[in-house]
């Protein structure tokens, strides 16, 4: 469900139009474009800025107020008059319950809970010309009985001075791994705040300090735990590892033994190395069977750059794939079939940019986000043999405005999602902690660019709806987990990196 925190004052008249649901009916530009009209009213709303209002709402938009009992009606011209700039309130949130569009018209659902009662909207939207708009809403009240705790996010520094961190596991729920991108991998006690390098990490790791140039992905990348990790103690890492040709991504496992790292075994590298310093890729996630799925990047900036058969639709090349392996390193023997002259371990295609990849608890899939170009940021789900089409198809625009991709006949897999604006999507997490009791099962996404951080309603393998969290408190963001006792925390992508709690300040 999407949430916006809203001005108290106006919760029992505004009109409020949903933000889209996943419709199999509804083109992506239109949902876009409904998108980024709630968007904009909602800008408007929370900060009294009325030429966003009036932007967002249609010159007939009609809204109804429901006071002592009874229905009244105000006009576009008159609400408009009602508001004056003032700070966003952070007391209440709305929850886009559900829309259905049918042609040029649609209608939705809101409910806005706060902690007295809900306020429950029903709203229309139309199409008129080339524009959605706000037409008319109507609401109705039920106060307060036995409602759950409303969600009311807040932040609260754990840890400090981490050297732009990627990614974070917990050993217990005081003690955590973290990588440093340009640092070092440490264990981290979150009572006492005493920190421990981590010894033994591979010599051959490329970072970006020496050679850092905006964009640069050089470093350290994910860490997980084995599933059975509290008896054989393994590890998994990705990083950038260096030779004489340049830099690739590379997957290892190895035993923490007393703080070092022992017994390491390389599962895969990423060659060609190149000396190309972006798009490693190195998102991994241990599936329901018990298998590794690691994603690579195709390692490339631009599209000008790209072969007649495209690095990520090239089977042969390693770049650009998502792969499905055992624990050891070893083939499973019911792999997707890409023909005898594929890599070994491929599983899906046509992968651009991708690093965040969680499996989803209650299907059992696994979900990963890509970066586009221009705009063009995506989830996904998971699905063995599937190419996800880059470069053949884009949500965005393409980085070099000249490329003509090569045409294909092949099923190409489509986003369960994908932004209208640039949101650098990294890492994911199917929350199911009870603290944000009305999240739960919610998918939580970190982005890099803005500072995104945000909530998608899932329904088996439909989102149908998103939330954006700490839009007055932008962070760029790097990965987001839950601890084990399932507290909320979120990594910053910066020099003095933090690792952060979410707490619910109803909680």
């Amino acid at each position: 469900m999407m949430s916006f925190r809203i001005m108290a004052a106006l919760v029992p008249i505004l009109f409020c139009s949903g933000k889209h649901l996943h419709s199999q009916s509804l083109p992506v530009s239109e949902r876009m474009a409904i998108e980024s009209v709630i968007h904009l009213y909602f800008d408007g709303w929370a900060t009294g800025d009325t030429a966003k209002l009036a932007k967002a709402m249609h010159s007939t938009c009609e809204l109804k107020f429901f006071r002592e009992g009874k229905f009244t009606s105000m006009a576009r011209a008159a609400y408009l008059n009602l508001h004056k700039v003032h700070v966003r309130n952070k007391d209440l949130i709305t929850h886009i319950v559900n829309l259905d569009v049918t042609g040029n018209v649609g209608s939705s659902k809101v409910e806005l809970i706060t902690v007295n009662g809900k306020f429950t909207d029903y709203f229309n939207v139309m199409k008129d010309g080339e524009h959605w708009y706000i037409v008319d809403k109507v609401s109705t009240y039920s106060p307060n009985k036995i409602f759950e705790k409303s969600a009311s996010p807040e932040k609260e520094i754990i840890l400090d001075q981490l050297k732009r961190p990627w990614s974070i596991v917990f050993l217990s729920e005081e003690e955590v791994l973290i990588t440093e991108k340009e640092g070092d991998l440490i264990k981290a006690n979150l009572r006492t705040k005493e920190r421990i390098k981590i010894g033994g990490f591979p010599s051959d790791m490329a970072d970006s300090i020496a050679f850092f140039h905006p964009g640069d992905n050089t470093g350290k990348f994910e860490i997980l735990l084995d599933p059975d990790f509290n008896k054989n103690k393994w590890v998994y890492l990705s990083y950038a590892a260096k030779n004489e040709k340049g830099m690739a991504t590379k997957i290892i496992r190895a035993t923490l033994d007393n703080n070092t790292l022992t017994k390491i075994q390389t599962l895969f590298i990423g060659a060609p190395h190149t000396f190309e310093r972006v798009h490693y890729g190195g998102g991994m996630a241990f599936g329901g069977d018990g298998k590794l799925y690691f994603i690579l990047g195709e390692r490339i900036f631009s599209e000008k750059s790209e072969p007649a058969l495209p690095i990520a639709q090239n089977v042969k090349d390693r770049r650009g794939k998502i792969y499905r392996i055992n624990s050891d390193g070893t083939i499973p023997n019911d792999n997707p079939d890409f023909g005898k002259d594929a890599v070994a371990g491929l599983y899906a295609i046509g992968i651009r940019a991708a690093q965040g990849m969680i499996l989803n608890p209650a299907t059992k899939s696994i979900w990963f986000s890509e970066h586009g170009t221009h705009q063009g940021d995506e989830i996904n789900i998971l699905s063995a043999g599937a190419n996800y089409g880059w470069p053949l198809k884009t949500t965005g625009k393409y980085r070099y405005a000249d490329y003509v991709p090569p045409s294909t006949n092949d099923v190409l897999t489509e986003p369960v999602w994908s932004w209208l604006h640039t949101v650098a999507p990294t890492g994911l997490l199917f929350y199911t902690g009870e603290e944000f009791s009305s999240w739960k099962n919610s998918l939580l996404v970190c982005g890099l660019s803005r500072g995104s951080f945000w909530r998608l309603t899932v329904d088996g393998d439909k989102i149908k709806s998103a939330e954006e969290l700490f839009v007055d408190d932008r962070k760029r963001l790097r990965k987001v987990v839950q601890s084990p006792d399932g507290k909320l925390y979120v990594l910053t992508d910066e020099m003095n990196g933090l690792l952060i709690r979410i707490k619910n300040r109803n909680g």
